[in-house]
């Protein structure tokens, strides 16, 4: 018996990715408001998961635009026609589970350091309500939210978010883990992904379901989805190391064409660095050397932002440049990298650059057969706000578990 699913917030479909990669779920819909996004999950649910009525079972739409997306829209001028969330449901005879999360950006602590009003006044810190209205209107068994740890602290308006969420679920009937920052921060490194990376991982279960049974949604945490860690944590260098080197072109005349290293001919989707300028190369060729060589005199964070005053010619109140280690997990992968990849530094100082697309998605668990669809940025973009599908995989099959012992 396979559990049909829809993914909200889905972006370029990772979690989704690790639920169908675990056998045991049926895609039924997918919302995502991003066109590259939705066009890079398209090709993945046609190419790799044979899903021919993607097209139509993925939704490009604003979420927020709840009676339209229940009923469908027609020649909206950005985002075309569909038939809606209801008819996609009602041809599957309902639906079991439903995954996502919102972005995180309101979330996010760095965020909140970065904005002047510290995300108070930001719309995406209630989006959280449409996810809370779809669960109320098609009734799944469980539903899983996923956010940043930021989420936790969350203030907006004083507004305790987190707190928010709970008494809005089970003012719809659903129980949630008993103690949430006890129980539903993970961490995607124990789970085979080669990036720290924490997140909140919220399991709601109808209350019909579980009252009166010996099973709780504690469980779940502290039973079932421990049996899916990795034997070990994955590194950089078992991650990233086999892929094809990129050398650097240090002469002027490469680089008033915007050639910055040495092309190669290779047919992994999105393995191809960003352009550098030799000075930005430099200092990456020198951070990565001295770690090479045990120095490590521009390991603390007073030093690296000394070189960023020495290079650039201005200070700055947080330090630039970050070296992966090669024997140790990733850092954790942001969105940001779209904009600027100076703290993901490939650890190998002969090729004095930030890490590729595809370098990037790996240490994000994605199989190197997902096609990432749009410019360099969107895809730098996609990945870093992605789930990493191997922890998707262990999110889904301890779902499953638990969900048939629940039945």
């Amino acid at each position: 018996m396979k559990y049909k699913f829809i993914d909200l917030f889905a972006g370029c479909g990772g979690l989704e990715d690790g639920f169908l990669q675990s056998e045991k779920y049926k895609a039924v819909a997918s919302v995502e408001w991003l066109k590259p996004q939705v066009n890079t999950l398209i090709h993945r649910l046609e190419k790799k998961w044979n899903y021919q009525n993607a097209k139509n079972m993925v939704l490009h739409f604003d979420i927020q635009r709840e009676n339209e997306l229940f009923l469908g829209w027609n020649n909206d001028k950005i985002f075309s026609s569909s038939v809606g969330l209801d008819t996609l449901v009602n041809q599957n005879d309902g639906v079991d589970v439903i995954i996502g999360g919102p972005p995180c950006q309101a979330y996010s602590i760095a965020g909140r350091v970065r904005d002047e009003n510290g995300m108070h006044n930001d719309y995406r810190n209630f989006l959280f309500e449409h996810y809370l209205n779809i669960v109320c209107r098609y009734r799944p068994k469980a539903f899983l939210f996923e956010n940043v740890t930021g989420i936790l602290s969350a203030n907006p308006q004083g507004i305790n978010i987190i707190q928010e969420i709970r008494n809005s679920f089970q003012r719809i009937g659903y129980i949630l883990p008993s103690d949430i920052k006890k129980l539903a921060v993970i961490n995607a490194v124990d789970y085979s992904v080669p990036q720290n990376r924490k997140r909140v991982i919220i399991l709601g279960v109808r209350e019909d379901l579980i009252n009166h049974k010996k099973i709780s949604v504690d469980q779940f945490y502290t039973n079932y989805l421990p049996q899916y860690k990795g034997k070990r944590k994955i590194t950089v260098k078992e991650a990233i190391s086999d892929l094809d080197k990129f050398f650097p072109l240090w002469d002027d005349a490469a680089h008033k064409n915007k050639r910055s290293y040495k092309e190669k001919n290779t047919s992994i989707n999105w393995h191809k660095p960003r352009y550098h300028n030799i000075r930005d190369m430099k200092i990456y060729a020198m951070l990565a050397r001295d770690i090479e060589t045990g120095e490590n005199k521009y390991t603390s964070s007073e030093a690296i932002s000394k070189v960023y005053e020495n290079f650039i010619g201005a200070s700055s109140p947080i330090h630039r440049y970050h070296v992966l280690r090669k024997n140790e997990p990733s850092t954790t992968i942001i969105a940001h990298l779209y904009k600027d990849g100076n703290r993901f530094i490939h650890y190998d100082s002969t090729q004095a650059r930030t890490i590729t697309p595809r370098e990037a998605a790996r240490l994000q668990s994605f199989d190197d057969d997902f096609e990432f669809i749009g410019s360099q940025g969107h895809v730098y973009q996609m990945i870093g706000n992605a789930v990493p599908p191997k922890l998707g995989l262990a999110l889904a099959k301890a779902l499953y578990d638990f969900m048939n012992d629940l039945m």
